[in-house]
């Protein structure tokens, strides 16, 4: 029986079917709900508090005011069920609040915020690519010096090597395609913002090219989703992500079965996380 296909694509689904399908078709289509993440909930807190900083102005972009706004953030945190899933106990709390407090430290290391002309923070960008939905959110959209568009995206995990680097930049060029639909207007350069022990920027142009080849690669991964869809046929990629799965009591590579997944109660609709 053909299953239902997801309603939309965003860098995060690209990757996710990329990396293994059967894992992408339960969190997608099934739609399964997956235990909260320490690093993932931090990056969250880190990213509200660079916006805050962000909104204020632009003589108050200092770092004392930045620890103001990761003060803020943390108490809208508290509020949220991703955090509150966490269980953290008062030590483990402390813990989470200084490594976000380090890494908001780290951003002033590399570059300055009161130089950025930012005209879009943690924006919402929605395009229809032939017959699929694409959409993501650009933490940071600015004008560089000469007025041109500028895409930043916060990482607070671990930097890549140099030869992943290209790699990791697929998510950025995927905004990049997404600002040329909706804006009409393709940004100039993208950029990764690492804020993990290893600080870095790594930066790159985009081109016509570049963009051509993100809506081609989108293209080929929503027709091998359809077709997935249409066979139910979704097959598990075991390797070393699989050790941070929560889906693997469903998966045969563990000796799960994935039918028990229709069991499971899904997240339901308007409630699954902006990626």
């Amino acid at each position: 029986m053909p299953l239902p296909l997801p309603r939309t694509l965003s860098p995060s689904k690209v990757s996710s079917f990329k990396e293994c399908a059967l894992a992408f078709r339960f969190s997608a289509i099934d739609r399964l709900p997956e235990p909260p993440s320490t690093p993932a909930v931090k990056g969250t807190t880190v990213h509200r508090a660079l916006e805050l900083l962000f909104v204020g102005d632009v003589a108050d972009r200092t770092p004392e005011r930045a620890q103001e706004c990761l003060t803020e953030a943390l108490a809208e945190m508290a509020d949220e069920p991703e955090y509150r899933g966490l269980e953290l106990d008062a030590a483990a709390e402390q813990d989470f609040a200084a490594d976000a407090a380090r890494m908001v430290e780290r951003y002033f290391t590399l570059e300055d915020p009161t130089r950025i002309r930012p005209i879009g923070l943690e924006l919402m960008l929605t395009a229809e690519l032939g017959p699929v939905t694409v959409r993501g959110i650009i933490d940071r959209l600015e004008l560089d010096e000469d007025g041109e568009l500028l895409v930043t995206d916060y990482k607070t995990g671990r930097a890549p090597a140099q030869a992943q680097q290209a790699s990791r930049l697929g998510g950025v060029h995927f905004y990049s395609m997404l600002c040329e639909q909706v804006l009409e207007k393709r940004p100039r350069r993208i950029q990764l913002i690492y804020l993990g022990r290893d600080p870095q920027i790594i930066t790159t142009d985009t081109s016509e090219q570049s963009n051509r080849g993100v809506e081609r690669k989108v293209r080929a991964v929503w027709d091998a989703i359809e077709r997935a869809c249409e066979r139910d046929d979704f097959r598990p990629r075991p390797g070393p992500l699989c050790s941070w799965c929560a889906f693997k009591q469903y998966c045969p590579s563990f000796g799960g079965d994935p039918a028990l997944a229709s069991t499971a109660v899904p997240i339901q609709v308007g409630a699954a996380p902006a990626g």
